[in-house]
């Protein structure tokens, strides 16, 4: 099946994730290509820092950066670049970079998927360290790249991923 097929799902509380980065794999920059809906390999990243979660994002949405909702999928194990994920948001992390506002959603695999996340609901249900973890990564992951810059607005809780969801559905035209 074409990654084009995946739909978003039934957003906002839940909602289809492409998976374009495992956890913890390397400095490689995985990318669905908007043409041909292949993954390919964008860049080898600078720094030697690697994905703190499963980074992807939900198909048919829109930010202020032109690109999909980018979400960060914190899994037990690391995932396939390519497969879908069917996840609920649990946190955003506000920032923006040279290309304008680029939020990450925080997000947990379904219940289905990973009963043993069902009791965490909120970001305040994550553990710190991983909270800062990601943030360290977001922080500096773009250090050695001449011309481009990351800001970090601080994390907002499920209230406000959920209007990340749904202002990223509305700006969507397809």
């Amino acid at each position: 099946m074409s990654l084009s097929k995946v739909t978003r799902g039934d957003t906002p509380n839940r909602f289809n994730v492409i998976i374009e980065i495992p956890a913890y794999a390397g400095t490689v920059k995985y990318e669905v290509d908007k043409d041909t809906q292949c993954l390919t390999v964008d860049r080898f990243m600078k720094t030697a820092l690697q994905y703190p979660a499963n980074y992807g994002y939900v198909p048919d949405t829109l930010c202020g950066d032109g690109d999909p909702l980018d979400v960060l999928v914190l899994t037990p194990e690391p995932l396939v670049p390519g497969c879908v994920i069917e996840a609920r948001p649990i946190g955003v992390l506000h920032m923006s970079d040279e290309a304008g506002e680029d939020a990450k959603l925080l997000a947990l695999p379904t219940e289905k998927a990973c009963p043993m996340y069902a009791n965490m609901q909120d970001i305040t249900d994550i553990p710190e360290l991983v909270l800062d973890q990601i943030k360290h990564f977001f922080e500096h992951y773009k250090d050695l790249d001449q011309g481009k810059w990351v800001k970090l607005d601080g994390y907002g809780n499920k209230a406000e991923a959920l209007t990340a969801v749904e202002d990223a559905v509305a700006l969507y035209k397809p």
